[in-house]
């Protein structure tokens, strides 16, 4: 076998370390289950969207090849959510890695080059997904016999779908071998990911009405660019002309973005695996040193404290304490704050001033209360989830259980210390729905064009608010149970779980089929049943904020009704939706209480 052959099946394919990592997860019952589930509900919505497109007793070939592009284009799109969304999950072991010095010293003293022992944790954890991605291969060959999907676009499909994987595993292969990120940062790595591609492309939506189509950013999202490859006529592309002596660069951006998005991820993808190359033998060397003490960040292994006054319930003192006991913390919690504020007081202040029209308004409004809203209840599930699991994991657990604190105390004191952490995080996106509903009521000061906006409803058009008034009580009785909601799911798998990592996924996958599930029925009881409808909406803090701002689309047949009723049904729906989660809250707590001995106990000492 010749010698530079051999040198790169050692780097792959034969890599002892992607070796190990494929034969270790081949035998995982959760990727059996992940791997099953993807191709089950690929499946479903591919039969589910060629039955209802192709519905009808006589079709012809046109009808046949429009239901098959559509079917392909919704599988395509369900496709790449699903590599997004699991990708971060089977990349979490290679950033929970480094939790585990040991590891990488035990790893730095074989044989192995730094090439092998970066792209052995890459081909090995990357392997899954690409298999998850090639194995719906035969599903998109289904269309072809209904016609309208070239077969070009869908390797095009599978290429940015693969692009974004090999991204995303790149990313987290730099973060493991940097050890920048410890076994806690896996859902702030998650987080991060779904965080990126929802910003790029509310902006994206944003700019569309001023390019016409594609944007700058269509060729750094792979959403965006799967939709301008699947979608040309309602996201268009500049004309061929209209390239013309522009510089290589902006051609192929605009252009072409589904291929600049493969050539740039894979280029930063290489990038970033040289640097982790270069760099995984010195960082050791450089892990000794305490930088985070050095920089008075505050060391891990500081024992010397000023005295503090502690609340009732020490447990919830500890929880609340804890999470901003650091430089790092404090600056994080507090830039949020800062940000958020200074943003919605500008966003009306632009709107007041007439820089901003209603529809603009009410859009950028609703794109920032929406996305402060989710990563508060990503960083909610987050600590929940860890708060249990963590202490078992430093030992800190095994004390807890001789002292005198009872189950009662200590759920309930993680309870009330999570929730005064994230109490003003939640006074973000409450304050911003707050003031602009205050402002609507005091008439927008004197605004030159008033506070109304012209919107379609039914076969005509009704004069509406930019945000109603009554979202000043709606929004807090919505948002603060269900982040409350969000940590006691958190709670229950945090004391279950045995580690970090499993018990924030399972809190991610609860809360997620809970949500969408309230939010879908929300979204469609909202527009079609009156009265009933907006008070179903509130159950979903995204779809109650939905009705505040846009209620010609979210409460449709009440509105039709009057405001009157609009405001009426609101308000009874988000006192009702706050029982219900307070109803929830306390059964778990109830239930945690009465389990906890035997659960924790039957945990205790396992790490």
């Amino acid at each position: 076998m010749p010698a530079i052959l051999r040198w790169l099946l050692r780097l792959g394919p034969t890599n002892p370390i992607a070796v190990r990592i494929v034969q270790g997860g081949s035998r995982r019952t959760r990727h059996l289950y992940i791997r099953t589930g993807y191709l089950a509900l690929l499946i479903t919505v591919l039969m589910w969207s060629l039955l209802v497109e192709a519905s009808g007793g006589q079709l012809s070939y046109r009808a046949l090849a429009a239901a098959g592009a559509t079917s392909f284009a919704y599988t395509a799109y369900l496709q790449i959510i699903l590599i997004c969304v699991i990708a971060p999950v089977f990349m979490a072991g290679a950033i929970a890695q480094e939790a585990n010095p040991r590891t990488w010293d035990i790893l730095l003293t074989t044989p192995l080059s730094g090439a092998q022992i970066v792209l052995g944790n890459l081909f090995g954890r990357l392997f899954f997904i690409l298999a998850l991605l090639f194995a719906s291969l035969p599903l998109f060959a289904v269309t072809q016999y209904f016609g309208g999907a070239p077969g070009r676009t869908i390797f095009a499909s599978y290429a940015i779908a693969a692009c974004a994987a090999v991204l995303v595993a790149a990313i987290a292969i730099m973060l493991s071998v940097s050890r920048l990120a410890g076994r806690r940062a896996v859902f702030s790595f998650y987080v991060a990911v779904i965080s990126y591609l929802a910003v790029t492309w509310a902006i994206d939506l944003w700019m569309r009405p001023m390019y016409g189509g594609v944007t700058p950013l269509t060729a750094v999202n792979p959403f965006l660019a799967l939709e301008s490859l699947l979608s040309p006529a309602s996201y268009p592309r500049p004309e061929t002309i209209e390239l013309v002596g522009r510089p290589a660069l902006e051609r192929l951006w605009m252009g072409s973005p589904a291929l600049a998005w493969c050539i740039a991820s894979g280029a930063l993808s290489v990038l970033m695996m040289a640097a982790s190359t270069l760099a995984v033998r010195h960082m050791g060397a450089v892990a000794q040193i305490d930088w985070r003490k050095k920089l008075r960040f505050g060391s891990s292994i500081e024992r010397i404290r000023p005295a503090r006054r502690v609340w009732q319930n020490p447990v919830a003192w500890r929880e609340a304490a804890s999470r901003r006991g650091t430089l790092p913390k404090v600056a994080a919690r507090w830039s949020f704050i800062g940000a958020g504020a200074l943003w919605g007081i500008g966003l009306v202040a632009f709107f007041h001033s007439g820089a901003l029209g209603g529809d603009a308004f009410r859009f950028a409004l609703l794109a920032t209360v929406w996305a402060e809203t989710a990563v508060i209840a990503f960083v909610a599930m987050n600590m929940a989830g860890s708060a249990v699991s963590r202490e078992r994991e430093d030992g800190t657990l095994d004390l807890l259980l001789i002292t005198p604190i009872t189950a009662s105390q200590y759920v309930g004191g993680k309870l009330r210390g999570l929730i005064s952490y994230l109490a003003p995080l939640l006074a973000v996106p409450v304050g911003t729905i707050a003031l602009a509903s205050l402002y609507v009521l005091a008439g927008g000061l004197g605004r030159p064009d008033g506070v109304l906006v012209n919107v379609p409803l039914g076969t005509g058009t009704v004069d509406v608010p930019v945000v109603l008034p009554v979202g000043a009580i709606v929004a807090p009785l919505t948002i603060v149970p269900f982040v409350a909601f969000c940590v006691m799911v958190g709670l229950q798998w945090s004391i279950k779980s045995k580690g970090t990592i499993s018990a924030v996924i399972a809190t991610l996958g609860i809360v997620s089929v809970v949500a969408g599930i309230m939010g879908l029925c929300g979204w469609k009881a909202g527009e079609t049943i009156p009265l009933v409808g907006p008070a179903l909406a509130c159950l979903n803090p995204a779809t109650a904020l939905f009705s505040i701002v846009r209620p010609e689309y979210g409460v449709t047949e009440t509105l039709q009704m009057g405001p009157e009723h609009v405001r009426g049904s609101l308000i009874v729906g988000s006192l009702i939706a706050a029982g219900v989660y307070a109803a929830i809250v306390y059964g778990m707590h109830a239930s945690m209480v009465r389990t906890f001995d035997m659960t924790v106990r039957r945990l205790a000492g396992t790490k």
